[in-house]
């Protein structure tokens, strides 16, 4: 067991050799005490910037909320959204991407959050002119200094809540950049501060310096694509945060992994045989949630071939091909590291963010690379600006 709440076992490979987990302790321990340290955010210590009394007022007054932002702004509230959906009440649209037409449908009174660390990135600008109405109210987030946005916020009157300049975009789950949307969705913000309980948890921190070692013996062997055989649909976006959290951050020097989301068991018929006799160059985590909720079979239509399906559940049968899946993953001796949810609560999902992020920070400074910077992302920012303006 990783906690409690998570069932984890980890490739079945040699581990590199690289002293982690003596290194990790003492300096992760620093970190966490370190009110300027990202991680610091990651603690039940770490102080939000926003009043809680004024959003449950907010809460009581909108049930449609709409979440502007790109990448770390909103991945994070998102995988919170979809992963406790069945515990939240207000309905909530993310707008994170752009396309060509956008009918704004939606004639009530809504509530707008606006993030935007840097404060001037163009998809939020242009989303939030098309979905912000004169009579909506507006949160914005973003850091304390001039910007589009920034203007943007003093011209509508909007509440404006600091985004710390040393929190990067895709570590600023547990910041105000998910609690405060966390917040309104209804849930309990302080149960997703696990840090501190992880950092002195022997399980934890074995298991986790253990795959991180075991990771980089796979990168060694040029194992570059980690795909994720997710088998809970609410999952998805939990993934594309930590698509982002491992891309962005080990991708330099011509390092890094390519993560890689599969939703399971749909692509058994489409990707698998790829998986199973394609290129050698990936390694697989499994993915399961324990699902309370679930259909009972209890059709009279099964042919005598297909009887073996009455009575059972649907998350019965999914949890089963998983199961086939990495029976065959191991006879052909393909890597893979498997997680198993117990609850689907808050604690759950913070200890999963804790585990993700410190993996990631880990792997970076083993590959001698800076998980905290995009420079290249920065390129094709100033390069659509110039193409802009030697249009105009």
């Amino acid at each position: 067991m990783l906690t409690k709440n998570i069932f984890f076992q980890n490739f079945k490979v040699k581990r590199f050799k690289i002293k982690i987990k003596k290194n990790f302790i003492s300096s992760i321990k620093k970190e966490i005490k370190n009110e300027k340290n990202l991680l610091f955010s990651f603690t039940n210590k770490y102080q939000q910037s926003y009043s809680k009394s004024y959003l449950i007022k907010l809460k009581k007054k909108f049930h449609i909320i709409n979440i502007i932002g790109m990448g770390g702004s909103i991945l994070g509230s998102k995988a919170i959204y979809y992963f406790l959906r069945d515990k939240i009440k207000p309905k909530i649209f993310f707008k994170d991407n752009l396309v060509s037409f956008r009918e704004n449908l939606n004639k009530k009174k809504k509530l707008n959050i606006i993030i935007s660390k840097s404060g001037n990135t163009l998809e939020t600008i242009v989303n939030s002119n098309i979905e912000i109405r004169k009579k909506d109210k507006n949160i914005i987030l973003t850091e304390n200094s001039q910007s589009y946005i920034k203007t943007l916020a003093q011209k509508l009157k909007a509440e404006i809540v600091d985004h710390k300049n040393y929190i990067g975009g895709r570590y600023s789950v547990l910041s105000e950049v998910g609690m405060l949307p966390a917040e309104l969705m209804g849930l309990n913000t302080i149960k997703f501060k696990r840090l501190n309980y992880l950092v002195n948890n022997k399980k934890f921190i074995n298991s986790l310096c253990e795959n991180v070692e075991k990771t980089l013996s796979l990168i060694k062997k040029k194992k570059l694509n980690s795909i994720i055989l997710n088998y809970d649909e609410k999952s998805e976006n939990l993934f594309l945060w930590y698509q982002q959290l491992i891309s962005e951050s080990l991708g330099k020097k011509s390092k890094g992994i390519l993560p890689m989301i599969s939703n399971m068991p749909r692509d058994n018929h489409s990707l698998l045989q790829l998986y199973l006799d394609g290129p050698k160059n990936n390694f697989f985590t499994f993915f399961y949630v324990y699902d309370k909720k679930s259909n009972f079979l209890t059709n009279h239509i099964f042919s005598k071939k297909f009887e073996f399906l009455k009575g059972k559940k649907t998350s019965d049968i999914i949890y089963i091909q998983k199961i086939a899946t990495q029976n065959i993953f191991s006879k052909k001796n393909i890597p893979f590291r498997n997680f198993e949810i117990q609850n689907r609560n808050e604690e759950v999902l913070g200890e999963l963010f804790c585990f993700f992020v410190l993996e990631t920070i880990l792997l970076g400074r083993a590959l001698n690379v800076n998980p905290f910077d995009q420079p290249s992302v920065e390129l094709i920012k100033k390069e659509t600006r110039r193409i802009f303006h030697q249009k105009n």
